[in-house]
Order: structure tokens, then C-alpha cells, then sequence
């Protein structure tokens, strides 16, 4: 059996004649003289290849000791022994630690250095130069104080830090040339600054138009301003030619634009199968949970065992816990109840309402229509054609993000759907309201002309969706006036709802519009009121089923008490309200407070109370007066909501929840209400907290009554169940008896940054919360809140020292720094986490973790 397996293995005969044991000792020479040959070959290739590295490579004992006793090996050694033995390597290149190989890197610089240092042909008629070899570090203030420094004479000078590279803008030639002169003589940092044409905006080479000329006169005429506008002469410098749009793109864009488009931004799944889209969500949130398990890890004191779920989470392949996979949305194309388009010009130099195609970061400002974005609606895509029609006319220029100038910012659309489970296919037969919402900057423009200009706007829009088919609803048109330099206006900002005419539809039948800064929604067969800068779901279905199962893992019963932090417009509390004994809501956004105690009215729901105010202020307040001290409380949320919001009068709510006067001076009913609470005189609820005084009681009551007697017209099947809950109310109010809930349940829906440390300080450190459900819209902040819920701490914190790298450190190391400083208590656990889509077609999608302890 030996001499076959040597057989099989060495000699490998190709005939099928049957082995005979005379022929052994003949296979075994004739397969030595093979193995012989074979190692005759190999020495001979190794051979060669020594011979052609033979002394290419310096010895480590010369270069450990130059000019020193010799090495080991003797003259054997195949390496070379100093410089003049050194030979070149097969591909003609030095060992890169002798002498001859630095002296040829160094020689390679300075010919590098030289051609750089050739004079560049400098376009003499262009005022735009680009500067080279700026220190990182610079803004575009160190770089006016250096030009100010040198006597350089400039009109721009712009500088983006972290980049070599800045831009100066010149007045003349000569200030150019004097420019180049001094920048030659003098350097920054010890570095020669260069000086090279700016590659120029493809819309700075169109002149604007003379206000003064013929043509701009006739095209203003054209525009239905007429030319005898006595406004135009006051703002001559906001006017330009149709076709001379503000400089928005370049030539980097037209490069951009080859292979991205506003569907690729917006929708980069959409080529994927739904369900291909899914399970690249599930893989990469799957790597997000596992980094979760890392940093707890990593985050735990050494002085304390690590927790169970981490020891065991190598048995579920490292994660937390359990990963239920990503729930599926309902619809998937057209599911966005609020679109926001931005305002600019196309690569083309077309006014455009649309998607940006890259990040400003990346010098990318050029918009494109969203024509084949799948996630939204035909009404909105038509909403945004619309005013991009518009805006080709309007004597006010679109917003420029490289000077941080012009009049028209942001156009948004929100819908409203009547109630019932719609259908992928007739989706948009759903949308029953829509508000519209036009951001703009008025800073420097005459106010006559931009109610021209609003006038003109809303007879467009309300003609255009009165003369399509199917005709598209509209029910409000608010304006925004925004003088940051973000799109993203603060809460504060001043909104203006505009009065919408009447018009005529196809029929010729007169069709009513009305004015009200609001539209309705319906989640759970629950109304909802929403203002125009209130948070709610973008996908309305899809928001059912996430409510629905946060309520499940929430294990609620009628005993509950629910804290819903950052409740927004009250939707998760509501469509839990008849699940749990009480809900406390806590947002910041004073119209979404205001927006949700009008939803707990409009469906009749008595037990929920909503807190205006940000979590981290008055989440610890709030634990001491329903956990701490109960008895303090006699479930008074019932009475609080009661008061509709028009009879608040919390000033800055006020201006929120009543639109003050449209752009004609006419006064709103809305107002009127708030007029009839203040003769009343009573305070903001959302401030003030419970109140179990029998007077407030009654006047609580008289409130209600007045409030249901104004609107009486409106809705008196919903005035009639308001009277209902007042009459209710009064009568058990007194006998109503003290509460104390024995279950306390947190659910938090934070934005992208997710929750602040104070309200992470507060949930971990008071014992009485033992469940916890969190709903996050970037999974990244889940993980850094959850690394400080859940990773234990020892009886001595760590005072938080002072950390200079702090901006440095990724949002998960700040939550491991954190930690260190978290008192003493009894850490959270993760028990199970599952994914919801609400946004197909692209990779966010929001996670639902649930933690107990």
C-alpha cells in the first residue's frame, strides 16, 4: 500500500496498466531522478533570481553601523556593504534607503518645485484670481487682513478653512497687476503664494440689465408689473434680465451633472428592487448595532463587570439584542406628505424649483426639477412647475448660496389626506388639502413691491390648480421671511398667510378658498391639526404602523403613565391616549403644542397634557411632580386641554397660532378668538402646568364654552363634543379622586441629533422609569444615547475634565467621555430593536429600540 500511495503521488503514471510488485523497485529510481531534476530546476531558477538581486539591497548591519567591523557573512553575504557595491534593481530603481535613491527623491522635488514655480499665464481681463498656497488654517478673515496688511486693494476675498485655495474679487485691472506684484514679493506662513485665474460661474459671464433701458422697461411690461411702476425705480438692483440668472453653478457642476442627477441625490435606491432596498437597510443597520456593542464595551469602567447583554451578544453574531428585521412601508412612490424644494438656477441657467445635486460643501449649488423623484406626489412635482413658471417673470431674484443674496429661497408643499387606508394606486386621490409655503428673504426690498409680487404669486398658483385636471386642492399659502443664512428657519420666524381670491373652476362654477395657516391629516382615524412649522411623519401609513408598534413593545395598560418626549404635534401620545391612564407630551415648538391640545380637542381625548418647553429644561420638573410627588396632582391634564388654543395668551404663541393680519390689513378670526381669551385673562397652559384650583376650574369651563359659541359655525358636531367634555368635566372635577400611576413608560422620538444629555441624565437616574421605547430617524444618535443608557457606572463618577479634542471625537466616543460622568444608577438593557421604512427609496429608514431595566 506504501509503494502505491508513492506511486500515486510522484509518479503519476497516465496509463491504466495495473501496478505489479517486480516493477517497485524501477518506479522508485525513475521517481528519485525526477525529484533530483526537479530541484536542479529550482536551485537554478533561485539561482537566477539571486543573481539578479545580488547586492541591490544595502546589508542592515552596514546601515545599523556604517563604516564599521563588517558583517557575519563575510563576502557570501548578498547584500551590498556600502554604497560602491550597491547595484540597481531589476526595474532600474535604488534601495530607498541608500544615499543615491535620496539624492535622486530630492532632485525629483526641487524639478517638481521649478515647474511650479514658472510664471502662469495670467488672463489680464479677468477680475476673478485664485489664490494658491494659503495656510489651511485661514478663513476669509485672515485672508482680508493679510491683503490689508500687504496694501492689496480688492472689492472680494473669500476663504474657506481647511483649504489652500481662496478667492479674490478686483475692481479694475490695475488693482490686479498691483496685486500680482506684491503677492510675488511676499509670502504667507513661508510658503510663496500663487496667483491663477478663478475659474468663473457659468452665469457671471451674462450682464445684468439696465433698469434704465428700453428692454428692461418692455420686459418688465411683459411681466404684468407695467413700466410705470413708480416701485421699480427703488429697487433697481434686485432687476434683471429673464435670462441673466443669479451665479449659482459652475463648470464643477456640469462635471457633477454627467453622472448625478436630482433622482440620484433624492432616491439613490430607487433602481434597486423594494425589496433588494430592504435588505440594504437591514445590512447596514446591522453594522450600526454591532458598533453599539463595541463602544458599550469599550465604555464600561474596569472596576465593574460587564453587563449580560454584552457578554451575551456574541451568541447573536455581537449584536445588542434581538434584530427583528425592517418593517416594509405600505406605499412606496409618491408617499411624501411634505416636499421641500429648493430655489436656485439649473446648470443651464434656468430658475428652477427643485433638489440641489450635491452638497454646498462640495461647491455643488446647481438645482434640478424633481420630474423623476419617485417619493413625490404628482400634486407636489405639478406645486413646484407651477412656481418655477412664476418665478421666470418675477423682477425678484432666487436665492444665491455663494453670496448669501436674492428674495425667493424655499418653496414647500405639505398634504393633507382624508381618513381611511389608501391605496398605492389612487394615492393622490387621497390629498384632500394642501398648504403651501414660499421662504423668502425681504431684507432690502421695497414692501410694495413685494405685495405686487405676493398678489401676482397667488393668483398664478390659485389659477394654475383651478385650471388642471383633476383640479389639485390648495387650502393655504403661507410666506416665511427668512434673513438667515440656512433654510433652516428658527421657530421664531415670521409667517404670513396670504388671502387666497376666489376663482372659477372648469365648469365655471365658483370655487371658495379659504385662508386658514393649517391643514388636517389623519393618523389612526385621529384628526390632526397641523400649522406650518410643526413636525408630523412625512409618510402618513407608514407612521400608523410605527406608532402602533412603539405601543406594543410599550406594554401599556390603563395604569400607565406615558411620557412622550418630543411629541411634536401630539401624535404618538394620541394614538396611545385610549391605551394608557395618562400622557404627558414634551415639546419645544410652541405650535406644535399648540397644534396638539387642538387634536386632543378635536377628538375628544381627555387625558393627555402637552408641556411647551425643551426636555432638557423641564423633563426633571416634570419627573418630581407626577413620580416624585403625586399626591401634588389630581390627574388635572383632563382640564388643561380644554381651552382651545385661540384663547391662550402666551404672546409668542400668539403670533404662532394666529396668522395676525393678511397682507390687505383684514383681521382673521383666529384673531378675534385670541382677543375673546384675553379679556378673559388667562395664561399660556403650556407653561403653567396643573392647576386644580376649583376657580381656574371655572374659568377653564367658561373658556371652553366661549370658544365652542365663536366657532359654533365652523363645526358643530365638534363644538357639540367639546360642550359635551366641558359639561363632563365640570361635574366630575372636584370628586375626581388622587392618582398615582405604578407604571411609567418613556417613548421618545428625538430629531437627528438625537436627545440632550441632561434628559439622557434624567430617564437613566430616576428608578421609577423602567421602560423605554425609542424611535430614532439616524440610527448614529441612537447609538451614542443608548451607549450612555445602558453602559453601567461605578459609585465614584469621574468629574468631566476639560477635552481640548472634544469637536474631534465621533458622537459615540463624546457618549463613551460622557459616561464617566454619569451618577451612580441602575443602567437600561436593550431587549429587542426592529426598522420601519418610512422612506423608500432611500437609506434612512427609523429604528425602534426598546430598553428595560
Amino acid at each position: 500500500m506504501e509503494s502505491e500511495s508513492v506511486m500515486d503521488v510522484d509518479a503519476s503514471p497516465t496509463s491504466n496498466e495495473e501496478f505489479q510488485p517486480s516493477d517497485l523497485v524501477s518506479v522508485e529510481e525513475e521517481a528519485g531522478d525526477g525529484a533530483a531534476e526537479k530541484r536542479k530546476r529550482e536551485d537554478k531558477e533561485e539561482g537566477g533570481r539571486r543573481k539578479a538581486l545580488w547586492k541591490t539591497s544595502l546589508c542592515s548591519y552596514y546601515r545599523r553601523q556604517p563604516g564599521g567591523g563588517g558583517c557575519s557573512h563575510g563576502d557570501a553575504c548578498q547584500y551590498a556593504h556600502g554604497e560602491a557595491e550597491l547595484r540597481p534593481r531589476p526595474d532600474n530603481t535604488w534601495d530607498p534607503t541608500s544615499q543615491r535613491a535620496k539624492k535622486l527623491l530630492k532632485s525629483e522635488a526641487l524639478a517638481a518645485e521649478e515647474e511650479d514655480s514658472l510664471p502662469v499665464s495670467i488672463d489680464a481681463t479677468s477680475l476673478d484670481k485664485c489664490l494658491i498656497g494659503l495656510p489651511r488654517k485661514w478663513t476669509s478673515d485672515n485672508l482680508k487682513n493679510f491683503l490689508d496688511a500687504q496694501g492689496i486693494l480688492y472689492k472680494m476675498a473669500k476663504k474657506k478653512k481647511g483649504m489652500s485655495v481662496g478667492f479674490v474679487g478686483f475692481e479694475n485691472i490695475e488693482q490686479v497687476k498691483s496685486a500680482i506684484e506684491v503677492l510675488n514679493e511676499n509670502s504667507a506662513g513661508g510658503k510663496q503664494i500663487k496667483v491663477a485665474d478663478a475659474v468663473r460661474r457659468l452665469h457671471e459671464k451674462k450682464p445684468l440689465v439696465d433698469v434704465s433701458s428700453d428692454q428692461s422697461k418692455e420686459q418688465n411690461t411683459e411681466s404684468h408689473l407695467g413700466s410705470d411702476d413708480p416701485t421699480l425705480s427703488t429697487s433697481s438692483t434686485l432687476i434683471d434680465d429673464a435670462d441673466a440668472v443669479e451665479k449659482d453653478t459652475s463648470v464643477v457642476e456640469g462635471l457633477v451633472s454627467k453622472t448625478r442627477n436630482a433622482r440620484d441625490v433624492v432616491t439613490p435606491l430607487a433602481h434597486m428592487p423594494y425589496n433588494d432596498q430592504l435588505e440594504h437597510k437591514k445590512s447596514s443597520l446591522l453594522q450600526i448595532l454591532k458598533r453599539l456593542t463595541r463602544n458599550a464595551r469599550k465604555a464600561c469602567p474596569d472596576a465593574v463587570p460587564l453587563p449580560e447583554w454584552i457578554n451575551t451578544s456574541r451568541e447573536i453574531g455581537g449584536l445588542p439584542c434581538k434584530f427583528e428585521g425592517v418593517l416594509d412601508s405600505p406605499v412606496i412612490n409618491g408617499y411624501r406628505n411634505k416636499c421641500e424644494f429648493s430655489v436656485g438656477c439649473s446648470l443651464q441657467g434656468k430658475r428652477t424649483v427643485g433638489f440641489m445635486l450635491g452638497n454646498f460643501r462640495e461647491g455643488i449649488t446647481a438645482v434640478e426639477e424633481p420630474v423623476n423623484c419617485p417619493n413625490i406626489s404628482r400634486i407636489s412635482c405639478k406645486y413646484a412647475s407651477i412656481f418655477q413658471d412664476f418665478l421666470q417673470s418675477s423682477v425678484l431674484p432666487v436665492w444665491n448660496r455663494i453670496n448669501n443674496t436674492g428674495f425667493w429661497r424655499q418653496f414647500t408643499v405639505r398634504e393633507g389626506r382624508r381618513p381611511g387606508q389608501a391605496a398605492a394606486e389612487n394615492l393622490d386621490n387621497q390629498i384632500t388639502e394642501v398648504m403651501l409655503i414660499v421662504q423668502v428673504c425681504s431684507s432690502g426690498v421695497d414692501e410694495e413691491l413685494i405685495k405686487n409680487e405676493f398678489r401676482r404669486m397667488t393668483q398664478v398658483l390659485t389659477q394654475e390648480a383651478t385650471a388642471c385636471s383633476p383640479l389639485l386642492p390648495l387650502t393655504t399659502i403661507v410666506v416665511q421671511d427668512h434673513k438667515g443664512i440656512s433654510n433652516a428657519a428658527p421657530a421664531d420666524c415670521p409667517l404670513l398667510p396670504l388671502l387666497i381670491p376666489k376663482v372659477e373652476d372648469q365648469s365655471g362654477l365658483e370655487r371658495p378658498y379659504v385662508g386658514e395657516a393649517r391643514i388636517h391629516d389623519y393618523i389612526s382615524n385621529l384628526r390632526f391639526s397641523i400649522s406650518p412649522t410643526a413636525f408630523f411623519q412625512v409618510n402618513t401609513l407608514a407612521a400608523e404602523r410605527l406608532y402602533s408598534l412603539a405601543g406594543d413593545w410599550a406594554d401599556l395598560n390603563s395604569d400607565t403613565l406615558l411620557f412622550d418626549i418630543c411629541c411634536g404635534t401630539g401624535t404618538i401620545g394620541l394614538t396611545l391616549a385610549h391605551r394608557v391612564g395618562m400622557v404627558v407630551g414634551i415639546e419645544m415648538n410652541e405650535s406644535a403644542v399648540s397644534d396638539a391640545q387642538r387634536n386632543a380637542v378635536i377628538n375628544g381625548i381627555e387625558n393627555c397634557r402637552f408641556v411647551c418647553g425643551k426636555a432638557e429644561d423641564v423633563m426633571g420638573t416634570l419627573l418630581k411632580q407626577y413620580l416624585d410627588m403625586p399626591q401634588q396632582h389630581a390627574n388635572a391634564s383632563a382640564k388643561e386641554i380644554l381651552m382651545l388654543p385661540e384663547e391662550r395668551t402666551d404672546e409668542k404663541l400668539d403670533t404662532l397660532v394666529a396668522p395676525e393680519q393678511n397682507f390687505d390689513g383684514n383681521t382673521t378670526h383666529e384673531e378675534s378668538c385670541i382677543d375673546h381669551g384675553k379679556d378673559n385673562g388667562h395664561g399660556s397652559l403650556a407653561n403653567k402646568g396643573s392647576n386644580n384650583d376649583a376657580n381656574d376650574l371655572s374659568g377653564t369651563l367658561k373658556n371652553c364654552t366661549a370658544g365652542c359659541e365663536e366657532t359654533t359655525h365652523e363645526n358643530p358636531e365638534r363644538i357639540e363634543m367639546i360642550q359635551n367634555n366641558c359639561i363632563s368635566e365640570s361635574e366630575k372635577g372636584k370628586a375626581e379622586a388622587i392618582r398615582q400611576f405604578t407604571d411609567v413608560v418613556a417613548i421618545v422620538d428625538p430629531p437627528r441629533v438625537g436627545l440632550h444629555p441632561i434628559v439622557i441624565k434624567s430617564l437613566r437616574t430616576h428608578p421609577r422609569i423602567r421602560r423605554l421605547v425609542y424611535i430614532s430617524c439616524n440610527p448614529e444618535s441612537l447609538v451614542a444615547n443608548a451607549i450612555e443608557l445602558c453602559t453601567p457606572t461605578t459609585d465614584k463618577p469621574e468629574k468631566g475634565k476639560g477635552n481640548r479634542s472634544w469637536r474631534n471625537m465621533s458622537s459615540a466616543g463624546l457618549a463613551r467621555y460622557r459616561v464617566k460622568s454619569m451618577p451612580n444608577s441602575e443602567p437600561f438593557r436593550p431587549v429587542r430593536a426592529m426598522a420601519v421604512d418610512l422612506f423608500p427609496h432611500t437609506p434612512h429608514c427609523e429604528m425602534v429600540m426598546l430598553f428595560e431595566r
